[in-house]
């Protein structure tokens, strides 16, 4: 219940910020979607009076690296005991309470799929898709047990916010959870996608990038749906190379190219100057590439899947998951007539609505429904 001083404090016009202590731990190493989403809205909420921001990392040896990474005004707080062992604790109990090392909070959020333990503080959980439900043989070794963990946070929290309605609807579905409990927290992308350019003559050179490519950008992974790609683009020599962006290993091919991991200088240029963007994924929560394709206003061919339906809002080849004849004549539309499917400025404005901000403020909203339910 909430403390009659936070009430009077409330009427009387004088509330102190909301304490949130985030997970930060994505925030450490090669920044993928998660970790993105978590240095956004961090950024957003250290910038917001209303909310005093902290974050922890769970990890044994690097957690002193977060005070390097946080946005100016977030403080940073460590757990130096092995994120392993933790969960294995938290499987069984809210021991040890994330309280005993990061002080009192009035709300702990875990931005990674993880509740932490907590004592009297409030608890919000991210659950950004359901793919280890559908496919836990996936799984790294380490995160065997995560089904059971998530399922546990999912019901120990006070709030749940997902990426979209889509994964929304799937959670108060297959994890039982009531969909008044969840809160949907769109994400954003950055302002500097509006402007992207296509890269000079000098990345190409540094990159190897070809005069015209086909792109995919993200982690690999087997339900990134790759080697379906990678078989369609094999049957239509006359499509361009295919050009893969981020942290692998990739499929092979005499006509791929294999960056590696990009600064978001670089990626953003060679998002810009992509032919088209493919994002073949047998399973997506959001899709952040197709909103930074269509920012640059670049056309994307993707699964057809409920999120990417949901995000790319009609402005998107959508494609049935595994056919190769029907991948293979989206990406020669999307070569051909690259603005058959709508306008720049329709796809500008769509993309538009989804900013960090909007997330950061939904984010707040599921804040202050926990904090008031605990």
């Amino acid at each position: 219940m909430t403390s009659e001083p936070r009430v009077a404090r409330a009427q009387a016009g004088t509330e102190r910020p909301l304490r949130v202590l985030l997970d930060g731990t994505p925030l450490l190493g090669a920044r993928t979607g998660i970790g993105r989403y978590t240095a956004s809205l961090s950024e957003e909420l250290a910038s917001m009076p209303t909310v005093d921001t902290r974050a922890v990392a769970f990890t044994l040896r690097g957690w002193r690296r977060l005070r390097k990474v946080l946005p100016h005004g977030a403080r940073a707080r460590g757990m130096p005991v092995a994120a392993r062992a933790l969960r294995a604790m938290w499987l069984r109990s809210t021991f040890p309470p994330v309280e005993l090392f990061a002080g009192p909070t009035d709300v702990v959020h875990g931005t990674n799929f993880v509740l932490p333990g907590t004592f009297r503080a409030a608890g919000v959980l991210t659950i950004h898709d359901l793919a280890f439900l559908d496919a836990p043989g996936e799984l790294p070794p380490g995160d065997r047990r995560l089904p059971e963990l998530v399922l546990r946070g999912a019901r120990r929290a006070d709030v749940i916010c997902t990426p979209t309605a889509a994964v929304a609807d799937a959670v108060a579905e297959r994890l039982d959870i009531d969909r008044g409990k969840i809160e949907v927290t769109p994400l954003g992308i950055d302002a500097g996608w509006f402007t992207g350019r296509p890269p000079s003559e000098q990345l190409r050179e540094r990159l190897g990038l070809p005069a015209r490519y086909l792109l995919f950008t993200g982690a690999a992974g087997p339900r990134k749906g790759l080697d379906w790609l990678s078989r369609a683009h094999a049957a239509d020599p006359g499509l361009p190379p295919l050009v893969f962006a981020g942290p692998g290993p990739f499929p092979a091919g005499g006509r791929s190219h294999h960056l590696g991991y990009l600064s978001d200088v670089d990626l953003q240029r060679v998002v810009a100057g992509a032919a088209a963007l493919v994002l073949p994924s047998r399973d997506e929560g959001f899709g952040l590439p197709v909103l930074e394709a269509m920012a640059c206003d670049v056309p994307v061919v993707c699964t057809d899947v409920p999120a990417l339906r949901e995000v790319s809002g009609g402005l998107a080849a959508l494609v049935p998951y595994g056919e190769v004849d029907a991948l293979v004549e989206a990406l020669r539309a999307a070569v051909d007539d690259p603005h058959a499917a709508s306008t720049s400025a329709t796809r500008r404005a769509h993309t538009a609505s989804f900013t960090w901000r909007r997330c950061a403020e939904a984010t707040i909203t599921a804040y202050r429904r926990a904090a008031a339910r605990s």
